[in-house]
């Protein structure tokens, strides 16, 4: 009889165990716009996607330990909602992490630090026709390297993401370049950092990383660092950015002025203004401007209806773009206007 109830009661904790389940949630953003784009006497008009925010669809969940310790996974895919794609796969986010007072343990594919600044103290992000394009500013098929001089994302990482205390927050990555020993451990990797302060009105941060490519025996480190900050004056939002890409001999700086502005009954409105300039200090006449503005209203806490206008102003050498998913050619020296209007509903 004692075996019996020790056995049941065992079945018992087991199947309690067990039936602890994570909480899944599905979650999204369908962003589609028209847009028009016009450079050097050509112009193509058409359907962009993620004129306000990248257009996404992804699964995420939290499972409780105990004793304060959470596991938790992130699968996030980027989406076409002008043509539907081709092929869906998780290479915005994916994933898993171990949670608790000491801060988050996350592995897999993840946005780098110092990107997070970049997308955070610009007014437009990194979306549509404003959008900062501030990564990768030396080159984005850098020799040696995964994605790029400084790419948006870092995949085969692991992360360490401190706690908030007090205000501060802080972000430690490494990715592996997973090259075989004789051909130099580290070659293809990165490493990232971010440290921040927000507190009330004000946000601000500091992000530095390095890239390594090149080749076996000529590694070419790639050093990027920005300084970011925001502050709430009552009802508008100024922000500043300041960001430099370093290697291979070449050094590409980028400045951001911006502001945002609720407008209207409601704060249902919000006006957004960029300025951005892009300076290369080591070639000559590559230096471009970009001037942005755009108008956005609510027309629920998840439906919302953007327009934006941007002009990109470049030097005789430079051939920068703007951000819409709208296919263009920019031919060096040669400028390129364009305005977007869309709808964006978040699930």
């Amino acid at each position: 009889m004692k075996r019996t109830l020790l056995a049941l009661a065992a079945t018992s904790v087991v199947t309690g165990a067990l039936a602890q389940s994570t909480n899944v949630t599905l979650f999204g953003v369908a962003d589609a716009s028209v847009a028009h784009i016009s450079t050097s006497g050509n112009s193509v008009t058409g359907m962009a996607n993620g004129g306000n925010s990248s257009s996404r669809l992804g699964f995420r969940g939290v499972e409780d330990l105990g004793n304060g310790l959470k596991a938790g996974f992130w699968l996030e895919a980027g989406v076409s909602v002008d043509n539907g794609g081709s092929v869906l796969k998780f290479d915005r986010r994916s994933t898993i992490s171990l949670m608790g007072d000491f801060g988050e343990v996350r592995l897999g594919r993840d946005k780098s630090p110092t990107y997070q600044n970049l997308e955070t103290f610009h007014a437009f992000g990194d979306s549509g026709m404003g959008a900062v394009n501030g990564h990768n500013l030396i080159s984005s098929s850098a020799e040696g390297t995964i994605e790029g001089s400084n790419p948006k994302r870092y995949s085969d990482s692991i992360s360490y993401l401190m706690p908030k205390m007090g205000g501060l927050y802080g972000q430690a990555t490494y990715a592996f370049g997973e090259r075989a020993k004789g051909d130099s451990n580290s070659l293809a990797s990165s490493m990232g950092l971010r440290l921040g302060y927000a507190n009330g009105p004000l946000n601000v941060a500091l992000g530095y990383g390095v890239v390594k490519g090149g080749t076996v025996g000529n590694t070419i480190n790639y050093k990027n660092f920005n300084v970011g900050a925001s502050y709430k004056f009552g009802s508008i939002t100024p922000m500043v950015l300041l960001a430099s890409e370093r290697g291979n001999n070449q050094r590409v700086d980028l400045y951001s002025v911006g502001v945002k502005a609720p407008v209207g009954q409601g704060g249902q409105g919000e006006v957004r203004a960029a300025v951005s300039w892009y300076k290369d200090k080591k070639r000559d006449e590559r230096d471009s401007v970009r001037l942005a503005l755009g108008y956005g209203y609510k027309l629920s806490k998840r439906t919302e209806i953007y327009a934006s206008v941007a002009h990109m102003s470049n030097d005789n050498n430079a051939n920068r773009k703007l951000g819409t998913s709208l296919s263009h050619t920019v031919a060096a020296g040669k400028n390129v206007s364009g305005y977007e209007l869309g709808l964006r509903h978040t699930f």
